[in-house]
């Protein structure tokens, strides 16, 4: 089984929960002030395609909680994916930040988020939450430009 990692700052976590603390700062904060904005960014982007089952955390470069059901995902290459959570999932938009456990090299509609709320100066483990499939996003009129043209 692969190590649990925490949304925006993808890192492993081989450690309790508590030693997360000790992390820096940035590492868990929301990059950018995007969480005044969410929902408005959330609101310029339409679905693009069919919804996926998995995305390569590899990949990940960072993520946005829209509200308690909905999660941005954005890849490396800018490419967004939104996620829709099979059930609301409590704390996920206060908390902002997540775990999640993959048992092969995908993250998948499959696998279980875990929200870490802030606790006596740590983190603690919240609800935990199943994932939807991944919707492609892009803002309207956007087209993904193929190599070579």
């Amino acid at each position: 089984m692969m190590a649990p990692v925490i949304s925006r700052f993808v890192a492993p976590a081989l450690v309790p929960l508590v030693a997360l603390a000790l992390l820096p700062a940035p590492a868990l904060a929301e990059e950018g002030g995007a969480a005044k904005d969410g929902k408005a960014k959330a609101a310029e982007l339409v679905p693009v395609g069919e919804p996926v089952s998995c995305i390569m955390p590899s990949q990940l470069r960072s993520t946005r909680v829209i509200d308690d059901q909905t999660i941005d995902f954005e890849m490396n290459n800018g490419t967004v994916y939104r996620n829709r959570l099979s059930h609301r999932c409590p704390g996920l938009k206060m908390e902002e930040r997540f775990a999640y456990k993959i048992s092969t090299s995908q993250l998948c509609s499959v696998d279980i988020i875990t929200v870490l709320q802030s606790f006596g100066g740590g983190l603690s483990q919240g609800a935990s939450c199943g994932l939807g499939t991944f919707q492609k996003m892009e803002k309207p009129g956007q087209k993904m430009e193929k190599p070579g043209k």
